[in-house]
């Protein structure tokens, strides 16, 4: 499935919050839907899921119009909304049976979940009684006990151990490879690079980078480089650097300094100029930026 938002426009009260943003998931893939808080990114959601109509502009399955009735569409929200009074496996066959399972396919569906999730032995236990993280992934239960088609996690991370996270970006992994068509929305960029192949960023309700991740990365770290020094402190290092032709020192990272090349000094001649300079190396190559710095770069101002 190709999934489109194309031209999506939202107002509330008279002031328009999504500007007709497009960007496309696919299929066996996961897209990184990022902004920062009121971006506008749950506007977008809740539009895919039909709790809001859009404006004007439209969404797209395959080139055809989306409705989301018809579609099994799988929400992790970021604020958990579950019972805390009912038992684990209860609420988890209640929500399943809402979206249309019957009862001995939600109950087998949902036992078989609670055991992916290493939460059997809570099954009778009631939701408060557990902790966080293992509340966390009831919840993830929850939106995958009716196999979804479509499947939006908003910080799914949120309040999990390392080891609750590795059963959890196990599950993400095998989702994708079942060719689930995942939506993830987090600020943790760490997991962002690990499970998405696009990503796109709303900033003050816009689209201000969408596409490949790989390529983005590519093209943000183009005429960049990095070096660092084994013994020259930062300050220094950034001095020595400054006086090689060819070359602007634009910003410090990981312990050490990215460089900016010039498009008519090639690496070879910045390599040599380095060689012959009395910077006592540690480190030199091509510089790929991480997510965190290409979101900053992006969406750290308000438009």
């Amino acid at each position: 499935m190709k999934l489109e938002f194309k031209d999506i426009r939202k107002s509330f009260d008279g002031t328009e919050v999504l500007h007709g943003i497009s960007f496309e998931a696919q299929s066996g893939q996961a897209l990184g839907l990022l902004g920062r808080n009121g971006a506008g990114k749950t506007t977008a959601i809740r539009i895919l899921m039909d709790v809001f109509h859009a404006d004007s502009g439209q969404i797209l399955s395959d080139g055809a119009p989306f409705n989301a009735k018809e579609h099994r569409i799988g929400y992790l929200p970021e604020e958990r909304g579950l019972y805390p009074k009912r038992t684990v496996l209860e609420q988890i066959v209640f929500l399943a049976r809402i979206r249309g399972m019957k009862k001995a396919d939600a109950v087998e569906s949902g036992l078989r979940w609670l055991e992916r999730m290493e939460l059997s032995q809570y099954k009778s236990r009631k939701l408060e009684t557990l902790s966080k993280g293992n509340q966390q992934k009831v919840q993830l239960a929850s939106t995958l006990v009716h196999d979804p088609e479509i499947i939006v996690l908003d910080e799914p991370f949120s309040g999990l151990d390392p080891v609750n996270s590795q059963v959890l970006k196990d599950v993400v992994k095998e989702l994708i490879a079942d060719g689930k068509l995942v939506i993830f929305s987090s600020h943790q960029m760490g997991y962002v690079e690990e499970f998405c192949d696009t990503i796109a960023i709303i900033n003050s309700g816009e689209v201000v980078l969408k596409g490949g991740l790989s390529e983005i990365k590519r093209a943000f770290g183009k005429n960049r480089l990095f070096i660092s020094s084994i013994s020259d402190a930062p300050d220094l290092l950034e001095q020595k650097a400054a006086k090689i032709d060819g070359i602007t020192v634009c910003g410090r990272a990981r312990g050490g300094l990215i460089l900016e090349r010039r498009e008519d000094v090639t690496v070879k001649e910045i390599m040599k100029a380095i060689a012959d300079s009395d910077i006592d190396i540690d480190k030199f190559g091509s510089y790929e930026p991480t997510l965190t710095e290409i979101f900053v770069e992006t969406a750290g101002e308000d438009r």
